[in-house]
């Protein structure tokens, strides 16, 4: 698309992803912000670029016992287990909703522990309205696969990219896991059976163990880590395969601040989402909004696309 620079002036914070346009690059986090309404007696969401919903099964789930959460230096860990209402309750009662109080793209999280789980899913969120993009989860568990991740084999990834493209129009991003030892393999295998974009990383593989009680703090063991300590390992994936695919790639992991989400857009994002930092401050996406322009400014970046 051949960017109209009358309309980057107007709005120098306006970006792309995947042929949709985005009015910044601040997006938060599928998980971190719920369907966005809870987060109104903050701020207004809708200054927001976009937001990526609660990650959406096809069948509610009650998630992973408790307790979920283990902080650590720098981060959190978390094994919620995809706790949410189903993809036949999300549309019609949170979707209706989150469009009451954000007017913008919505980007609908999709996860699934078999391919037609995430099939159906895709199915039945296609045409929503103000759904653009779905972004698809595969960090789950494939329950056909031996319990393996479908995002740690490029031909899972494969399947799964090529069932959910036969029955959605909607631009398909692929959240990829970086728990893989290496993910230009897992990207071009999503880029080459269909995918319209990449958004990584999600969870890295943490755990904590409580000393007094010497059991993991987490009931589930492990969960995924995440936080400001996993930025370095964000950007240098995203560098990666920006560098191998042709497709955008949402930038993901550790952002904190506007020079965060600049540092990503570098290594070559398109797009960054913000994740934990929304659960230690929840004005964290707002002020990063504004924070940009000055960042901008010190750098001498006169718009986000020439980034």
């Amino acid at each position: 698309m051949e960017v109209n620079k009358k309309d980057t002036l107007a709005n120098p914070l306006a970006v792309e992803v995947a042929g949709v346009e985005l009015k910044n690059p601040v997006i938060p986090a599928s998980g971190c912000f719920g369907y966005g309404y809870g987060m109104t007696d903050y701020y207004d969401v809708d200054i927001l670029g976009s937001i990526s919903f609660k990650g959406t099964t096809l069948h509610p789930r009650f998630g992973n016992p408790l307790p979920r959460v283990a902080e650590c230096t720098a981060g959190m860990i978390n094994s919620v287990g995809l706790q949410n209402p189903g993809i036949d309750a999300v549309i019609a009662e949170e979707l209706p909703k989150m469009r009451e109080v954000f007017h913008g793209p919505i980007i609908a999280n999709i996860s699934g522990f078999a391919i037609d789980e995430y099939t159906e899913c895709c199915r039945k969120i296609t045409g929503e309205k103000q759904v653009e993009i779905i972004e698809l989860n595969v960090s789950c568990p494939n329950v056909h696969g031996g319990g393996m991740s479908f995002g740690t084999s490029a031909k899972s990834v494969a399947e799964v990219v090529t069932a959910v493209k036969k029955v959605t129009t909607l631009p398909l991003v692929i959240k990829l896991t970086p728990n893989v030892t290496d993910i230009v393999e897992i990207a071009k295998a999503a880029e080459d059976a269909g995918a319209d974009g990449l958004c990584l990383i999600n969870t890295m593989l943490g755990m904590r163990i409580d000393l007094k009680t010497r059991k993991p703090v987490v009931a589930n063991v492990m969960g995924g880590f995440s936080g400001q300590a996993v930025f370095p390992v964000a950007v240098r994936m995203v560098y990666q395969v920006s560098n191998a695919c042709s497709i955008p790639v949402i930038g993901c992991g550790g952002v904190n601040s506007a020079e965060d989400v600049l540092e990503m857009m570098m290594a070559g994002a398109k797009a960054v989402e913000v994740g934990t930092a929304n659960l230690i401050n929840p004005w964290a996406c707002r002020d990063i909004i504004e924070a940009l322009p000055a960042a901008m400014a010190k750098y001498g970046i006169n718009s986000l696309r020439e980034l």
